[in-house]
């Protein structure tokens, strides 16, 4: 340790003893003060210049400091009793004590006592006057005490040799920038003084001394303590950031951990989270009460040391804490609880548990509060505040911050359970609402992803495949506004709706018309609930058809579909974009695309899109690279709809809902298709199924030559009888199914009736019902078809 000394220095003698004890510095001042030059005093032990038998003032409790009287000897070999005061001072390899003795010469400095007298006397506070040199000329009583050295001992030191803390430099460049400029300056510090036990915040001020030349002779240094001021301060920005910090997601671990990290440092060294578990039916938020032994699960902790190595529970961990814990006996009182003395107050716990009282005597933990998470009634764990670096127990005051803080996390944790609670339930529901598995039909395959948000609830994203008559199958993908249970009860709805138009073979935009008048409906039903009542969704529904090869899409404000035609690059089919349902009023139109062989179709909502890290054109550049790319064409789909996931979505969770369907299509070779013009006479209904089983034993279909022989022989009958020219007969197989579908140009739609027992007629479709595996009509261009599906194996 070298320390440069401004001019002035000579008021003072200075020597630096390394932690050796050797001599390591020696000043002018203290060769005139013992008569030992710096050559012959440095680089010997200290111990040397004492007088054998001499005693030496201990240092003070904090090992930083220490003063009194020590019996020197003088060069000449006399005895010289003289004050001291050291200060140890830590450096980067090992430390030092720098040792100052004040030579008691300022009286002659003295140039105006009377203005010593009035500054002495007026001020109500710690005061000092330091002259020109910045060494102390004099203070009163109450700086004296904050200092803890006597005044009359501390008289020609500057600041840095009074107080020796690394902040006391800053200090005294302060003060010689008001001795150089003449102007005052106020300088805050929250720190422990000399003669404090605990840390106290000070306004330290230094005004210019002038006399009357206008010459700055001095500066005087006042001390006022504002220490309640500034806790209060220092609360209030607590409180405050606890309000932005802690709450942040509906995530009870994320809270937990938000609620650790905001109270270190600012009020414990370690901080733990232990979490009840939740009523098992979900039907509260926490039990009111709480009997020991408590069992707790760790949901977070924080300390000032990286790493958290006070920590004997890992986050996740369960802990079994007794009566005599400070976690129980909090949640038992329902009450905050503070600790000052482990070893009487906490000796039966930490007795009970060794390895945390052997932790805790290691660290020097000192006070401890647990205060219990509560909120709306019920309890949701402990937090457990831990002091062990600074010094000062915790206060009354600490306390009502502690349980201010705790209470705003509680509350949070609580809306984060509730929200887990309904998004479980709306998730249960979606799932019981979304199709378990898509059906195996002739016309394509599928495969299908649903991802529900991650934070904001789940949606009322949907999906489905329906097979519809004459080997034609419908794909819809819906979206409902907002998210909860309300909406996918909603999606339940419209998706039953979807079905049992699609079942009455409605076009794709007349289908979204009815759908959107039950939205109105449906909004209609809730506006008692106000804004949040109203219903809102989008949705495209598609209608493939082997046969031809075609697909007619109509859409509801939804996004447009994406195709990748065989060895082609993918690209969206263009579309009008209708209105989303629930406005009312504006028409829906719809779109024929042919679709070779094997070309995938990619219906998705819009969470698959839209992203914050992307914008959506970026995003469907995307789309359409990773579903070329990936060999759709003949690749395994649900590997497509993963890979699409993968690339378009974030690693932690989607912000809404998403639901993609993939479809690849397939067509029916014309030779599984025959087709007879029939004139409207009933005299070839004879001829009409000898052709029919003609047909079916060329298909080696003969086993169901009897089945289809009949539902012809009706079909065709009430065709003749009731219908229009012209009339068709189609049959149309697969390997599961044999259809027959009978069209004439009437639109006068069939239906059962039950005939009475001298009718004449009346029972033909009733047979066809029957013998069918299902049947129906649906209205064309042309007139209607009569259609039913059979059993090839009968």
């Amino acid at each position: 340790m070298s320390p440069v000394h401004p001019p002035g220095e000579a008021a003072t003698a200075r020597a630096v003893v390394d932690d050796n004890g050797i001599l390591v510095h020696w000043n002018e001042d203290a060769r005139r003060l013992l008569g030992y030059a710096p050559g012959e005093a440095e680089g010997r032990p200290a111990a040397e210049l004492l007088v054998p038998g001499s005693p030496v003032p201990r240092a003070e409790p904090d090992g930083t400091r220490w003063s009194g009287t020590v019996r020197l000897r003088h060069h000449d070999g006399g005895t010289l009793p003289l004050w001291l005061l050291a200060h140890h001072r830590p450096q980067e390899h090992g430390g030092a004590w720098l040792v100052v003795a004040p030579l008691g010469d300022l009286d002659r400095l003295l140039e105006d006592d009377r203005l010593l007298r009035t500054a002495l006397t007026c001020s109500p506070c710690a005061l000092a006057v330091f002259d020109e040199n910045l060494r102390l000329y004099a203070c009163n009583e109450a700086m004296a005490g904050l200092v803890g050295l006597p005044r009359e001992r501390i008289r020609g030191l500057r600041l840095t040799e009074i107080s020796g803390r690394p902040e006391s430099e800053d200090l005294e460049i302060e003060a010689r920038e008001v001795l150089e400029t003449g102007r005052s300056r106020d300088v805050q510090t929250h720190r422990r003084s000399g003669g404090e036990t605990l840390s106290h915040a000070w306004l330290s001020r230094f005004a210019p001394l002038v006399d009357d030349r206008g010459r700055v002779c001095g500066v005087c240094v006042t001390a006022h303590d504002f220490t309640e001021q500034y806790l209060a301060r220092e609360r209030l920005q607590l409180v405050n950031e606890a309000s932005v910090r802690i709450g942040t997601t509906l995530d009870v671990t994320r809270t937990a951990q938000e609620l650790a990290d905001v109270c270190v440092p600012a009020l414990a060294d370690f901080v733990s989270v232990d979490l009840l578990e939740p009523p098992g039916d979900g039907s509260g938020p926490g039990p009111s009460s709480v009997t020991p032994p408590v069992t707790l699960c760790r949901a977070a902790h924080q300390s000032i040391t990286p790493g958290c190595p006070e920590a004997l529970i890992e986050p996740g961990r369960v802990g079994r804490y007794p009566a005599s814990s400070p976690q129980a006996s909090s949640l038992v009182a329902g009450r905050t609880m503070v600790a000052t003395n482990l070893a009487t107050t906490l000796a039966e716990w930490l007795e009970w548990d060794r390895e945390r009282g052997r932790r805790a005597r290691e660290l020097g933990v000192h006070s401890t509060m647990s205060v219990p998470i509560q909120a709306r009634g019920g309890t949701f764990g402990v937090a457990v505040l831990r002091r062990f670096r600074r010094s000062d127990p915790f206060t009354a005051d600490d306390v009502l911050i502690a349980e201010e803080i705790t209470a705003r996390a509680a509350v949070c944790i609580d809306n984060a359970r509730r929200f887990e609670r309904e998004r479980e339930t709306a998730l249960a529901l979606q799932r019981s609402l979304l199709p378990r598995s898509l059906p195996r039909t002739a016309a394509l395959e599928a495969a299908s992803r649903y991802l529900p948000a991650a934070r904001a609830g789940v949606g009322g994203d949907w999906f489905d495949v329906i097979p519809l008559s004459g080997m034609r199958i419908a794909m819809v993908v819906g979206d409902v506004v907002g998210h909860g249970v309300q909406a996918s009860a909603t999606m339940g709805r419209l998706r039953t709706a979807v079905r049992t138009l699609a079942d009455i073979d409605l076009a794709p935009e007349e289908l979204l018309a009815h759908l959107d008048d039950l939205v109105i409906r449906m909004s209609q039903e809730t506006e008692f609930e106000g804004p949040t009542g109203e219903v809102g969704a989008t949705c495209l529904y598609a209608v493939y058809d082997p046969l031809s090869r075609r697909c007619t899409l109509a859409r509801a404000g939804h996004p447009a579909p994406v195709m990748v035609p065989p060895g082609q690059a993918a690209q969206q089919i263009e579309l009008p974009g209708g209105p989303p349902l629930g406005l009312g009023g504006l028409p829906f139109e719809s779109t024929e695309v042919d679709l070779p062989e094997g070309t995938v179709l990619g219906l998705y909502t819009d969470g698959l899109i839209e992203s914050r890290e992307r914008d959506i054109d970026t995003n469907h550049r995307l789309l359409c690279s990773t579903l070329a790319g990936s060999s759709a064409g003949q690749g395994s789909l649900d590997d497509t709809c993963d890979r699409v996931l993968h690339t378009l979505l974030p690693a932690g969770g989607v912000p809404d809902d998403v639901a993609l369907l993939l479809a690849r299509t397939h067509g029916l070779p014309s030779a599984q298709v025959q087709t007879w013009e029939i004139s409207p006479d009933p005299a070839l209904v004879a001829t009409v199924r000898k052709q029919v089983v003609g047909r079916l034993e060329v298909w080696r279909m003969s086993e169901a030559a009897f089945t289809a022989e009949l539902v012809v022989s009706e079909l065709v009958t009430n065709a003749i009888r009731y219908g229009e020219d012209p009339i068709r007969l189609r049959l149309i197989h697969d390997a599961t199914t044999l259809i027959c579908e009978v069209s004439d140009g009437s639109l006068t739609a069939p239906h059962l009736r039950r005939a009475r027992t001298y009718d004449e007629g009346g029972r033909g479709l009733l047979l066809v019902a029957q013998l069918a595996q299902r049947w129906g009509s649906r209205h064309t261009s042309e007139g209607k078809v009569i259609w039913a599906e059979l059993s090839p194996v009968q």
